[in-house]
């Protein structure tokens, strides 16, 4: 089965590397991406005192991306809902699609109590929550509509007129990652946060539940078939010893990068009430809350880096517990073989964390296109040298 390729990315920040050209590389990186067919080019959002994301403005990178680009689509993936106004999102989504010639694509996702606190809002998990649906259902209404008439606990516009809406109708496709059985009740497209032992029940899963929900055989709102697959940190060298090499000390950083700022910030304030009910600890989305359905009860992702420093006992080293990869395009192509038997359709790569350089992600994305994606794609891009 063929497989269709996209790459995840928060735009970490690069040691001794200025903003000017920490963006211009990776705009680089993306016009590679688009000429060797990645289907498309997914983008984090975190704020400050979160330092692993340096495009906290999705809208403002994409767009850029989009006059670069041609064939890729480009997604937030995940807006964290609760910290954006609904029409402002409307009316950039619609721009954003427009600058693309319709390639822009949605990510959704509610974020944490504890992100929301450092962005000016006194949220709480229930709060959060009720905010991440209002404005899910009215930047759903407001894209589809002429006119927007809403009328919820936080929201409320009667018949406001829409003057901007997106290429796509009635709105770009949606994502949400980490839970499928969510993905597919509301007909969206998922990403899996997770590993190789996990991607087929959960792909199982996802396709029961969309037969469920959306009916057999059936697409998407736009007429293709819905996409599942996992995201995974990536590492390709000419040997598997040098790729986990690189590996290791970038998963080190990467998990500094991910959670330590906002925790010591947190503790420097004495924000007790961000700990974790469970065990006490600042968890990075913080607790489930009491509205939400049962299937939204998740794993932190302190449980997948756990995961991933367990690998000195998995058989394969370069698995590095199931959350990552890193080897040579041999043993990429290994590990392919393998989730192509998942019955995955979509994977997302994840090419530049932690302490990877440009020039170290660029090799990898490099030798991947040349000796890996081949083999799972129906039609091979040809790719120049520029």
């Amino acid at each position: 089965m063929a497989l269709q390729f996209g790459v995840f990315d928060h735009i970490e920040p690069e040691e001794r590397e200025s903003l000017t050209e920490t963006y211009g590389k990776r705009l680089e990186q993306i016009e590679y991406l688009d000429r060797a067919g990645f289907y498309c080019y997914h983008l984090a959002e975190h704020h400050t005192p979160a330092i692993h994301s340096m495009a906290p403005s999705q809208n403002v990178f994409l767009a850029a991306a989009s006059q670069r680009t041609t064939n890729i689509h480009l997604a937030p993936c995940v807006y964290v809902l609760p910290l954006h106004h609904p029409i402002r999102l409307i009316e950039e989504i619609s721009m954003v699609d427009t600058l693309s010639g319709g390639r822009m694509e949605i990510g959704v996702g509610r974020g944490g109590e504890m992100e929301a606190f450092f962005w000016g809002q006194e949220a709480t998990a229930d709060s959060n929550y009720k905010r991440y649906l209002e404005t899910l259902e009215v930047i759903k209404l407001g894209m589809s509509n002429d006119f927007l008439d809403f009328h919820g606990d936080i929201y409320d516009f009667d018949k406001l007129s829409m003057r901007l809406h997106p290429i796509q109708r009635p709105y770009p496709p949606m994502w949400y990652m980490r839970n499928v059985e969510t993905a597919a009740i509301n007909g969206m497209d998922t990403i899996i946060v997770g590993s190789l032992d996990s991607i087929g029940p959960e792909v199982k899963r996802y396709r029961e539940k969309w037969e469920e929900h959306q009916g057999k055989d059936s697409l998407t709102i736009h007429g293709k078939e819905p996409k599942v697959g996992l995201t995974v940190h990536m590492v390709l060298a000419d040997t598997d010893e040098e790729a986990i090499a690189i590996a290791q000390p970038a998963w080190d950083q990467y998990r500094y990068n991910l959670a330590a700022p906002r925790r010591i910030e947190a503790e420097r304030r004495g924000l007790d009430r961000f700990k974790s009910a469970k065990d006490g600890q600042y968890g990075f989305v913080g607790n489930r809350p009491a509205d939400a359905p049962a299937r939204e009860l998740r794993r932190d992702i302190d449980a997948e880096i756990q995961k991933f420093d367990r690998n000195h006992t998995v058989q394969h080293p370069g698995r590095l517990g199931g959350v990552a990869m890193a080897g040579s395009p041999a043993s990429m192509r290994e590990y392919l073989d393998e989730y192509v038997e998942s019955g995955a359709n979509y994977y997302v790569c994840s090419f530049q964390w932690g302490s990877i350089t440009s020039d170290e992600a660029m090799r990898s994305i490099r030798l991947f296109t040349e000796e890996v994606m081949p083999n799972y794609v129906d039609a091979p891009a040809e790719v120049s040298a520029d």
